[in-house]
């Protein structure tokens, strides 16, 4: 069914299981928290689409920040369960249950986030997963992921091949001359008013056509 072992991996049990783990109101104001920074120069957008949003903690936050329609808010999602739940908060024909790697963009949306989910992407198959968030991609590319200058795999859940850093915006950068970057940051775990997971964030433009 799958390419990989790592969307198995997030499409079954662990996948439903982080759905307990990430959804409490202190993790909604961290996240309001860190995309008022991380789209502070974005101003607002028509429509946005997110890679891999579990149950959408990240939109919902991203909602409070820009109130609207929740028709602007679309996903791609792999685990059922959470699905269903994203449904329950953004329209169900917006929202694309299938791998990333199996899912091919048919339109363009102003803003594109991926938020903890490169991370979990078979090294093998990053190069597909970056054409397709710029293929993706109208104006802005949010990427917030764990950084290292080099790729290094972290042991994740005392399992091995499941986490791995990397500069995933630098690399897809260097693949795209189209994408630049317009700001960046980070934020740390032991935050005391909003921790994130020590992640590093990164707002891309794209400016021209390839």
């Amino acid at each position: 069914m799958f390419k990989t072992e790592q969307e198995e991996f997030w499409a079954g049990e662990f996948g439903r299981e982080y759905i307990e783990r990430n959804q409490d109101e202190a993790y909604l104001l961290s996240n309001i928290n860190f995309f008022s920074k991380a789209l502070a120069k974005v101003g607002e957008f028509k429509d946005m689409i997110e890679f891999g949003p579990n149950i959408g903690m990240n939109m919902r936050a991203i909602q409070k920040i820009f109130p609207g329609d929740n028709a602007r808010f679309n996903a791609v999602e792999i685990n059922s369960q959470a699905v269903q739940q994203l449904k329950e908060h953004f329209p169900s024909e917006n929202i694309y249950e299938k791998s990333i790697l199996d899912w091919v963009p048919q339109k363009t949306w102003d803003l594109v986030l991926i938020k903890g989910v490169l991370i979990h992407i078979n090294p093998d198959h990053l190069a597909d997963v970056y054409m397709k968030l710029v293929q993706a991609t109208a104006k802005y590319l949010l990427i917030a992921e764990y950084y290292n200058p080099t790729p290094v795999e972290v042991k994740y859940h005392d399992q091995h091949d499941r986490l791995f850093k990397r500069d995933f915006a630098g690399e897809l950068m260097d693949s795209f001359e189209n994408m630049n970057l317009v700001d960046y940051g980070f934020v740390y775990r032991r935050d005391p008013q909003f921790p994130q997971d020590d992640i590093t964030w990164f707002l891309l433009e794209k400016t021209k056509c390839n």
